[in-house]
């Protein structure tokens, strides 16, 4: 009995490395599915003009997303682990579809830039909100608060077109989505730290949800890193 009570404080640590591991390779995965299948439809003439020539379409895979993101968020308790991963793939494929446009819109070189200084700003902030011993929660309301005036803005400026105001919202999307980054990945680390932590299909859908918020981070940064720094065609 004494031995099983000692063993008990490694085993669950083992199961939080485990869990946090988890939570970077399945947000890994889903990037790498989303790059692959945006390149896929950006060399397709057919699907390209297909989905910008038919509004009705384009507007269907939006909404497609929201909804698969909101399904699984409000629902993530009680649907399967498998249906949950499935799910969070087809998500990841839908947003491969809707990205593919920047491909036309900006060089490949500029991409491929904008991706790796994405990459940097978002490794030091994930290790900063998981080693920091500060609580980010006030600062995770701030940039939640943020996040619904920038949609507000951004809804906003589609029909005023100014360019300032575009800049403006571009540079509040990068820090926004620098201190979610570190908010959300403290928030992670706190939700897989129980003391009697374990690997079950309740703990991992816990880490797949923490990946897609984490993806989500890391894609909405990336764009728009890419509006300030990308170079058009």
């Amino acid at each position: 009995m004494e031995m099983n009570q000692l063993a008990k404080p490694y085993a669950a640590k083992a199961a939080q490395i485990t869990l946090f591991r988890s939570v970077y390779v399945w947000m890994t995965l889903a990037l790498v599915i989303t790059a692959f299948v945006a390149m896929y439809v950006a060399k397709s003439y057919t699907l390209l003009a297909a989905i910008a020539q038919n509004s009705l379409l384009f507007w269907g895979l939006l909404i497609a997303e929201i909804g698969v993101v909101w399904y699984l968020s409000a629902r993530i308790s009680s649907i399967s682990f498998t249906k949950a991963t499935v799910l969070f793939i087809l998500y990841s494929i839908l947003n491969g579809v809707t990205l593919s446009f920047i491909f036309a819109i900006y060089t490949a070189a500029s991409i491929a830039s904008t991706f790796f200084i994405t990459a940097g700003t978002f490794a030091v902030m994930a290790i900063f909100g998981y080693v920091t011993k500060k609580d980010l929660s006030k600062i995770g309301n701030i940039c939640i608060m943020a996040l619904i005036g920038i949609i507000i803005a951004s809804l906003v400026n589609l029909f005023l077109k100014s360019a300032m105001m575009d800049v403006v919202i571009s540079y509040i999307g990068v820090l926004l989505f620098v201190g979610l980054t570190a908010y959300d990945t403290q928030k992670i680390k706190r939700l897989l730290s129980a003391d009697d932590m374990e690997v079950n299909e309740t703990t991992q859908k816990i880490a797949l949800l923490g990946a897609m918020t984490l993806y989500l981070d890391f894609i909405n940064l990336f764009l728009y890193l890419l509006r300030l720094l990308g170079d058009r065609k």
